[in-house]
C-alpha cells in the first residue's frame, strides 16, 4: 500500500528544457515584437524561421528576379492578418488564417494563398506570448 504522496513527475526529471529565449537566440524563432506592437499586439510575438522564410524573407536578388517587395511590408501583412484572425476568434489558443504572398522560389510573381497558424501560449516565465508558424509546425 502506498502512502498519500502524489507523484508530481511520473516520468522523472526533464532531460532538458529548451526555452523560447534559446530558440530566438538559435534562430529557430524570430522575434517580431516591435513591429507586432504597431500592428496591435500587446504580447511578445515571434515567428518560426520556416514561416519567416515562406512569408516574409525577401532579398535584393528577389527584387531583381521577380518584383519589388520589402520584408517590412511582407511582415506587416503577416502580422495584421494574424491580429485580425485573433479578433475574430479571441478565445481560441490556436487559429489558422490565410494570406496571399508571392513565394520567393516560384517561377512567377503571382501571389498565392498560404495558411499560417497563430498560437497563444505561455513563455518561459509564464507570461503570455504569441507564435506565428506554418500549420504543420508545433510550438516549442
Amino acid at each position: 500500500m502506498q502512502d498519500n504522496q502524489t507523484v508530481s513527475k511520473p516520468l522523472g526529471e526533464a532531460i532538458s528544457n529548451y526555452t523560447r529565449t534559446q530558440a530566438i537566440n538559435d534562430g529557430l524563432l524570430i522575434d517580431v515584437s516591435d513591429t507586432a506592437r504597431k500592428a496591435g499586439f500587446c504580447w511578445p510575438v515571434a515567428m518560426t524561421s520556416r514561416a519567416w522564410a515562406d512569408c516574409v524573407a525577401w532579398t535584393a536578388a528577389d527584387n531583381h528576379r521577380k518584383t519589388w517587395q520589402d520584408e517590412n511590408c511582407r511582415l506587416w501583412e503577416v502580422l495584421v492578418m494574424a491580429y485580425k484572425a485573433i479578433q475574430c476568434s479571441p478565445d481560441k489558443p490556436q487559429i489558422k488564417y490565410n494570406l496571399e504572398r508571392i513565394p520567393r522560389f516560384s517561377r512567377n510573381s503571382v501571389a498565392r494563398l498560404t495558411t499560417l497558424k497563430v498560437v497563444s501560449e505561455s513563455s518561459d516565465d509564464g507570461k503570455s506570448v504569441v507564435t506565428i508558424m506554418l500549420p504543420q509546425e508545433d510550438s516549442l
